[in-house]
């Protein structure tokens, strides 16, 4: 155990594990590694862990577990992601995306509370702070979908989550240069997105925001990339809980176990530096939290 009620669940050393989804069907946890193109699957109570290697990055996925497929957002698109067994599995394109310049891919995403899936482009060379990325969404019928651009002008869009009645999107730009959470008005029936407010400025504290999580009361759920930090932020704005890590770069939780009431954090082995100081960068982490997460909604074109 590390620090407050953090444990190592798995020594992953993912280079950039992103996207942690719970099955509560197979009581399973998937996630992908950015850089390596893998899709993971870690089975409870035992630990068994499946990997698939796909034809490009792949960012962010969002289930139906149901009819046992993934959404994914990748580099040149979103994706179909269907798994056939342990080995197998098919990676069909859905909706292409033409990015505002070279160099770019998806990056965090996730379902709204009724299944639209959503995800943000970024520029994947950070230093260069272009504000090229956009918030896409997807719907429409398998066989003709629409992406659509909500917004832009984000320089790395990530921390996306929902409020639990869906009436609110939270959304971050973990980018150094500008370190905000902002909420917006989310309209569950059109997907239309309005009213853009600062919800928190992260600049000022330890850590950038990342991948994030909505708990059922409605608390925002960040990790601190760079500080080795989760934060708990009350609907206004106030952080009531931290959580120390022993890796520098958590990248994002999610709500999981029989009860919910475990968050997951995946994080970032980075190359080239020494890691003596943070061995288990690139782990799957846990906190036992004394609230729960909300189940995914099933994926619904």
């Amino acid at each position: 155990m590390f620090g407050k009620k953090v444990e190592l669940v798995f020594d992953a050393k993912d280079m950039v594990g992103e996207s942690p989804v719970w099955s509560v069907k197979e009581q399973a946890l998937y996630w992908v590694d950015i850089s390596l193109r893998k899709i993971n699957r870690l089975s409870f109570p035992n630990l068994s862990l499946t990997a698939w290697t796909c034809p490009e990055m792949v960012a962010c996925i969002a289930p139906n577990f149901d009819l046992n497929y993934l959404i994914v957002g990748a580099q040149s698109g979103v994706f179909k992601f269907t798994i056939i067994d342990n080995l197998g599995f098919t990676f069909e394109s859905i909706a292409s995306v033409t990015h505002d310049c070279e160099g770019m891919r998806f990056n965090d995403g996730r379902l709204d509370r009724r299944g639209r899936f959503l995800a943000g482009t970024m520029v994947m060379n950070m230093s260069l702070a272009k504000p090229f990325g956009g918030i896409y969404s997807l719907s429409g019928e398998l066989k003709s979908p629409v992406l659509k651009q909500h917004l832009k002008g984000f320089l790395t869009p990530n921390g996306m989550a929902f409020s639990p009645d869906g009436s609110l999107m939270y959304l971050s730009d973990s980018h150094p240069k500008s370190q905000n959470i902002w909420s917006f008005k989310y309209d569950n029936d059109s997907g239309e997105i309005s009213d853009r407010k600062l919800f928190f400025d992260m600049s000022h504290i330890p850590g950038r925001p990342d991948g994030a999580a909505v708990d059922v009361d409605g608390c925002y759920w960040i990790c601190g990339n760079d500080a080795g930090v989760v934060y708990r932020i009350t609907p206004e704005g106030v952080i009531d809980q931290t959580f120390n890590l022993p890796i520098k770069k958590p990248a994002m939780c999610s709500f999981g176990g029989p009860n919910l009431d475990t968050l997951f954090i995946t994080s970032i082995r980075p190359l080239g530096i020494d890691l003596s100081d943070q061995p288990l960068a690139g782990g799957l982490f846990s906190i036992k939290t004394s609230t729960q997460g909300i189940e995914e909604a099933k994926h619904q074109f």
